[in-house]
Formats: structure tokens, sequence, C-alpha cells
């Protein structure tokens, strides 16, 4: 039995749970712009999500067509030019608990699952976007206290392990064919 369904569109929250100024809820799969294009309603009336550009930032409303959750804004990041290779959405709503909960409950209303834990940097892993080096950084990144920790973790999240064992690796093939090389003559 998969870990992970890769073909499932999730959603989770990204930010710390509780109550803050703001929160972020995260979409990725394959039909994350479907879903945003029919639970939030841009303030500018003329823009449609299946047209806009990846990368940019969009404020509106997200509901359903009886209730408005919440004034959003939704970031759009199309595949695979997004932290999981695939198309992601992300919403920034006020950091109520009440607001979180109902537009996760909405999006599970319209087919998404939750994300388990670690599922958005696995479909990274699995997308090629990181090593399993900088995979594992990620959640030392999250879980550092000091800045010795951080720095750490960061390194090696932007690939400076990886780096070293690819280098390592290259020299090892090297000698390797020098001895080859001094065997045969």
């Amino acid at each position: 039995m998969a870990l992970f369904n890769l073909s499932d569109t999730i959603c989770a929250l990204s930010t710390a749970p509780g109550t803050g100024a703001i929160a972020v809820i995260r979409l990725s799969g394959p039909a994350s712009f479907e879903i945003i294009r029919q639970v939030f309603k841009p303030a500018d009336k003329n823009l449609e999500i299946a047209s806009v550009k990846s990368h940019t930032i969009h404020l509106g409303v997200i509901g359903n067509e009886l209730t408005i959750v919440d004034e959003v804004l939704v970031s759009l990041f199309r595949a695979p030019h997004s932290y999981t290779g695939e198309d992601v959405i992300e919403i920034s709503c006020h950091g109520s608990v009440y607001i979180q909960q109902k537009i996760l409950e909405l999006l599970l209303s319209m087919g998404l699952r939750l994300a388990k834990p670690g599922e958005f940097t696995f479909r990274a892993f699995m997308n090629k976007k990181f090593d399993l080096s900088q995979a594992e950084a990620v959640a030392d990144l999250i879980a550092s206290h000091s800045a010795t920790s951080h720095d750490l973790a960061f390194q090696q999240m932007r690939g400076g392990f990886s780096k070293q064992i690819g280098a390592l690796r290259q020299s090892l093939i090297e000698f390797t064919a020098l001895i080859e090389l001094v065997k045969r003559n």
C-alpha cells in the first residue's frame, strides 16, 4: 500500500495551528487550479484564474454560493515551478481558527483531502525538487532552535551536503579509474 497517493490534490494548514494575524492554507496537485476557480472570487472581476501567470498573488473572497468565509490573498504557482513541482495554491487568510477550519472544510467538500505530515515535501522529493538529504533537512530547518542548527539545516536544504557527497563520489570514481590504469600497466 502506498504511503501517499500522488494523484490526489491535497490541502493543509501551512502555518502553525492556532490564532494569529494570518494563516496560510496550501493546496497541491492536479485539481488545485480548478478547485480555487470554484471557491475564489477575485476582486478584479475580469481576472480568470485559469489564465493567470505563475507566481502571482490575487485579492478576493473565498466561499461558496451561500457564504463568503473571508477576504484572502491567493498565490498561484504552476507546475513544475513550485515547492512540490505540482500546481500549488496558497491561500493567505485571517488567522482565526474558525476561518481556517471553514476554508479547510470548504476545500474538503470540493474533493480535496488533508495532506499527511510531510506530504508536501515528499511530493517535492518525488518530483525531483529535492534529493533525500535536502528533504530531510526541511524537517531539521523547521525544528531548529539555534543559529547553528538553523545554519546547518539551511545549508543542507540548499544542497550543501549533497554537493559534498557528489564531489566525494566523483573523486572516488577518478581514484578507481587511476587504480585500474595502474593495475593494467
